[in-house]
């Protein structure tokens, strides 16, 4: 079946769901539910025996959203056939968009075989006999799951609560027994809830255990790049470093994202009028950037200490010494972008409070403006509701005097503004004069 024919099942299919959804007929979500099963079958089962070459075409052929549809249809036992069919590019858009259930629990071992992690996901109900992993990830797993793999291989697995409140002077030792522990935290940017995920890791015997409770993009797109390269990793300590390695990629698109955020909000901030409602939104969103580049700061730290214990430890080969200082030099490559940030923040914080600031003053000047007008109307009318007022107008009807008086009340008003705004205008022409004086001289 040639990638032709992959589109066209896929485009008839949503033809036909787009002309159901227009449908007005009864139990309309059944039917359309009914329907969205029945095409999900057949792609599946179409994906199930077309050539992977045709598939990988498809899935480059398709824009993003179509790809990931597709992708989620595809069988888990020809997955990563396809993967090593597809660009690194797209393989690692497809999988870095994976997101694993908070609630549910996995055990994974890898094997290194020719060259290429090989996965095994693994069960209470698996034997472990034969099973020659460089690598045990546990997500999410259970006081059983972690007594289950840890009798096999001779090792206390500890649980990611109680390791998390470590003091810091304990994140990073070695046991009596020559085992390796490392507590470090890694970077979860999803928007509007980016944290710090704490990750425990232990080395054993050349085998790295990873213990975690959510999800991580890191974890996922190391994976998929050492299923699909050759020879990208050659032991335990070269899956460690290039975890660190990728959290740090991880940390500089995050950088990247602040980058673009600020420079829409500096747009904004400098335009020619902000209103308070637009100023509290910008304030909101330099908040939240301030918050995620301090995070990304402290996370890199935490990073440039556990590869500092590791070299420490004298436990990595000469190309791994080499990989621990190409880390090192990204870090401090992203130092001086955080500290950037922080000033760049800093900044836009300042001109939006300025703005603010105006806002109010302008608001004050108008209230001094509309004071110093009816200043000496008050004091006219106080005169006017004297009793010697009346005696003054004796012989002169009311409604003649008080009309008088509030036609006079109006052209002073009316002089007191006038020549409050020909004042403030000579004072801006003023202030435009020296300023043409300055630049011209």
């Amino acid at each position: 079946m040639s990638r032709e024919q992959v589109l066209e099942v896929i485009n008839k299919q949503k033809i036909v769901e787009s002309l159901v959804r227009g449908q007005d007929m009864p139990r309309h979500q059944l039917v359309e539910t009914m329907l969205h099963r029945q095409h999900q079958a057949e792609i599946g089962t179409l994906l199930s025996h077309a050539p992977i070459g045709d598939i990988a075409t498809a899935l480059m052929a398709m824009p993003a959203e179509g790809a990931r549809a597709l992708w989620l249809n595809v069988p888990t036992s020809r997955r990563e056939e396809l993967l090593r069919e597809l660009p690194e590019s797209v393989s690692e858009r497809l999988m870095t968009e994976e997101i694993q259930p908070e609630s549910e629990s996995q055990i994974i071992a890898f094997e290194l075989i020719e060259g290429r992690l090989r996965k095994k996901q693994l069960t209470l109900r698996d034997s472990l006999e034969g099973l020659n992993p460089v690598w045990i990830d546990l997500l999410n797993s259970s006081k059983a799951e972690r007594s289950f793999i840890g009798e096999h291989f001779g090792i206390d697995l500890p649980d990611q609560t109680q390791a998390g409140d470590l003091e810091v002077t304990s994140r990073f030792h070695v046991e009596d027994d020559d085992d390796i522990h490392l507590h470090s935290n890694f970077l979860l940017d999803r928007e509007g809830a980016s944290r710090s995920i704490p990750v425990t890791f232990i080395l054993h015997q050349g085998i790295l255990f990873s213990i975690r409770e959510e999800d991580l993009p890191v974890f996922r797109l190391q994976r998929r790049r050492a299923a699909i390269q050759k020879d990208y990793v050659t032991d335990c300590l070269d899956v460690l470093l290039d975890l660190y390695g990728a959290d740090i990629e991880y940390s500089a698109d995050s950088l990247e994202d602040i980058y673009q955020t600020l420079g829409k909000v500096g747009r904004h901030v400098l335009s020619e009028a902000i209103t308070d409602e637009d100023a509290s939104s910008i304030l909101a969103d330099i908040a939240e950037e301030e918050d995620l580049n301090g995070r990304i700061r402290a996370n890199i730290m935490d990073t440039q200490r556990a590869v500092s214990f590791l070299m420490r430890c004298k436990v990595l080969s000469a190309n791994q010494f080499d990989d621990a200082k190409q880390v090192f030099r990204n870090i401090e490559s992203l130092n001086s972008h955080t500290a950037f940030l922080f000033d760049k923040i800093n900044f836009l914080m300042d001109a939006t409070i300025g703005f603010i600031n105006i806002n109010q003053n302008k608001r004050v000047s108008q209230l001094t403006v509309f004071g110093v007008v009816f200043m000496p109307l008050n004091i006219l009318a106080g005169v006017g509701g004297m009793s010697e007022f009346s005696m003054m107008t004796e012989g002169i009807p009311w409604q003649l005097s008080y009309g008088g008086v509030i036609v006079a009340m109006g052209l002073l008003g009316w002089a007191t503004f006038v020549g409050v705004r020909a004042w403030e205008n000579r004072k801006m022409r003023n202030r435009t004069k020296d300023k043409r004086r300055q630049v011209a001289a």
